[in-house]
C-alpha cells in the first residue's frame, strides 16, 4: 500500500509561523520515486529509489516520514521519551510530502543513467536526504537511498514471506561495557556490504533478471532494464554514511568515486586507509569535524590528488539533511539542525560540488563542470579543507 500519514496533522504551527517545505529540484528532469524492498529477511535490501520520470497529471507526492514508527525511532535516537517526543515529531513532520511523483512513470534512457547508492547517517532512514537525492535525480541520476539494517537507522523493517508480517529493527545504542569503535566498526562493514549488495541488485535488474518488489508490485523494476550505465556508478553518504561510502570503495571496484557529506571517520580502521583506491569528495560542515577527523581525510588526499576536502561555512552537521528545511524554532530546540547559512544555499553548494565531482570521475558529458571551482574550495561560503575554528564532534 502507499504510505499513509499517522496521524495526519499539519506541521506549520510547530514552525513558528514559517512555511516549511522541501525544495523543488532545479535540474531539467522531473523526478519520481518509489520504495523498494527485496527479499523477506533482514539480509534483503530496502531503499527509496529516486529517478528521472515522465510528467504525470495530478501525481501523488509521497510522505516524507512514511510511518509513525520512524517518529518513535527518532525519539529513541535523541534520547527523549517516546510518549511526548514521537507525537511532537509527528505533528511537526507528519503531513510533509516530498515534491516528487510517487511511482511516476520511469523516463527511459538509451545511453543509461549514472547510478548513485546513498547511505544515511546514524539515527536516520531512507527519506531523510530526499532533497539532495531529488536534486541529483533531476540532473539525470538514478539514486538508491538505502535504509540500513545494522541497527543504525532510527527504525526499519522487513516483511516476512509467509504472513507478510512486519519485523521492525530498532535503533541500538552501544552496549554497556563494549568499546564504541568495535561496535561501530562492525556496523560500518555491514553498511558497506549493503551498498555493494545494492549495486549487484541493479546489475541483476539491468540484465533483465526478475526482481520482485515486496512493497509495490505495481511498480515493475524491469522498466530500469537498459537504462542504467553500470560503468558510471558512485557511492555517497552523510556522517556514518559518509565513512560507509569510503569503505564501499574498498569493497567494490565498480564504484568509481565517493561523495562523503560531513563524514564521521571514527569507525574506520586505520589499516584500511591505504586500501582506498578511488577519489573521494569530502563536503564538510563548519561545526562538526575535529582535527583528528580532518587528519584522516588528509591521509586519503595525500595518496590521491583527486580526493578533495571542502568545508561549507555557516553550516552544522544536520544542514545536509532535510531537517534543515522543515524545522521551525520549537523543533529546532530538540534537534539543533539549522546553521547560519540559508538551507537552500547550502543545498546548492552541496549538490553543485557533488555534480562537478561526479562529472569528472564518471566521465559524464553534461556541463556540470561550470561548478568545478567548488571542488577547490573557491566561492562564497565555501573553503578548501577546513577552518581552524573546529568545535566538538
Amino acid at each position: 500500500t502507499d504510505p499513509v500519514p499517522h496521524p495526519r496533522l499539519g506541521h506549520r504551527a510547530m514552525g513558528g509561523g514559517q512555511s516549511l517545505a522541501l525544495p523543488l529540484a532545479k535540474g531539467p528532469h522531473r523526478v519520481g520515486c518509489v520504495d523498494v524492498m527485496v527479499g523477506h529477511t533482514r539480509q534483503g535490501l530496502f531503499f527509496r529509489l529516486f529517478y528521472p520520470c515522465l510528467p504525470r497529471e495530478g501525481a501523488e507526492r509521497p510522505l516524507w516520514i512514511p510511518r509513525y514508527e520512524y517518529c518513535s525511532g527518532l525519539a529513541d535516537f535523541t534520547g527523549r521519551s517516546r510518549r511526548w517526543c514521537a507525537p511532537l515529531l509527528s505533528v511537526a513532520f507528519g503531513s510533509c510530502r516530498v515534491p516528487v511523483s510517487w511511482k511516476g512513470p520511469f523516463k527511459p534512457c538509451g545511453s543509461g543513467y549514472p547510478l548513485v547508492i546513498f547511505s544515511h547517517g546514524l539515527g536516520a532512514f531512507r527519506t531523510v536526504y530526499s532533497s539532495v537525492c531529488t536534486e541529483l535525480a533531476s540532473w539525470g541520476f538514478v539514486v538508491a537511498a538505502l535504509e540500513h539494517r545494522d541497527h543504525s537507522a532510527s527504525a526499519t523493517y522487513f516483511c516476512m514471506a509467509e504472513t507478510g508480517q512486519e519485523q521492525w529493527i530498532h535503533y541500538q545504542r552501544v552496549p554497556q561495557g563494549q568499546k564504541e569503535f568495535y561496535f561501530r566498526n562492525k556496523q560500518v562493514h555491514q553498511r558497506a556490504d549493503e551498498c555493494v549488495q545494492a549495486l549487484r541488485l541493479f546489475r541483476d535488474i539491468s540484465s533483465g533478471k526478475s526482481v520482485p518488489n515486496v512493497l509495490h508490485q505495481d511498480f515493475d523494476l524491469s522498466v530500469l532494464k537498459d537504462s542504467i550505465d553500470l560503468a558510471k556508478v558512485a557511492v555517497m553518504g552523510h556522517s556514518f554514511g559518509g565513512v560507509t561510502a569510503v569503505l564501499a570503495l574498498v569493497k567494490e571496484p565498480s564504484f568509481r568515486c565517493a561523495v562523503a557529506l560531513d563524514a564521521w571517520m571514527f569507525p574506520l580502521e586505520n589499516t584500511l586507509y591505504p586500501e582506498v583506491p578511488k577519489p573521494v569528495l569530502f563536503i564538510n560542515t563548519e561545526k562538526f569535524q575535529t582535527p583528528e577527523s580532518i587528519a584522516k581525510m588528509k591521509r586519503l588526499s595525500s595518496r590521491n590528488s583527486q580526493t578533495k576536502i571542502i568545508t561549507i561555512l555557516g553550516s552544522v552537521h544536520q544542514s545536509q539533511t532535510d531537517f534543515t528545511f522543515l524545522t521551525g524554532k520549537l523543533v529546532n530546540r530538540i534537534l539543533n539542525v539549522r546553521g547560519t547559512l540559508d538551507p537552500h544555499k547550502g543545498l546548492d553548494i552541496t549538490s553543485q560540488a557533488a555534480l562537478a565531482f561526479l562529472q569528472r570521475h564518471l566521465n559524464l558529458s553534461e556541463e556540470f563542470d561550470r561548478w568545478d571551482k567548488l571542488l577547490e574550495g573557491i566561492g562564497d561560503s565555501v573553503v578548501a579543507e577546513a577552518p581552524f575554528c573546529l568545535s566538538n564532534l
